[in-house]
């Protein structure tokens, strides 16, 4: 039986089943960068306040060589906030919610993303993307998020590189029970 976690906002319920830390494995593939195997931790908690703060870092596998360990190099990391806004669009089912995602990125991009969570399910894009001077040019991303059986699994599409929008990772992660 599901319980909400202790001091939880109300305003982020529909959120709940996020909350706690995530361990697993995925793989990137863009032309780009190429295929490389990855860990991800991402983590959601809460203050008590309307959002939940989140946390990712991937770290990719690099082989140190020929009989050494496998090294983790990290390749990204990101924090953010996740919140349902007040205002429910009437067209949004009723087993849906809206949601934003505000999200820093260590490599110097702001990322605004909109969408909605239901279901078990987190769908959300992007076309705002801020970034620096020597951050990698993206310029627009979707996510996808979902509870299947338990095990968190994500996938995202970036338009980065000059390339059009296009898979680029995803990841299957446990909860992590400390």
């Amino acid at each position: 039986m599901f319980e909400f976690p202790d001091g939880l906002a109300p305003e982020v319920y529909p959120l709940a089943w996020l909350v706690g830390r995530w361990r697993g494995t995925g793989e990137i593939n863009h032309p780009e960068v190429g295929q490389r195997a990855f860990t991800n931790e991402i983590v959601f908690d809460h203050d008590g306040g309307p959002y939940l703060r989140f946390e990712s870092s991937i770290r990719v596998n690099e082989s140190a060589g020929p009989e050494g360990p496998v090294l983790e190099e990290v390749w990204s990391a990101e924090t953010g906030y996740w919140r349902i806004p007040p205002e429910r669009p009437d067209e949004l089912p009723a087993e849906q919610h809206p949601l934003e995602v505000l999200l820093a990125d260590a490599s110097g991009r702001l990322s605004l993303f909109l969408g909605t969570i239901g279901n078990g399910q987190v769908h959300l894009a992007t076309d705002f993307v801020a970034r620096t001077a020597t951050a990698t040019s993206v310029t627009a991303a979707k996510r996808l998020y979902g509870n299947v059986e338990g095990r968190l699994l994500w996938a995202e599409e970036l338009a980065a590189f000059g390339h059009p929008l296009r898979n680029y990772a995803s990841a299957e992660l446990d909860r992590v029970t400390d």
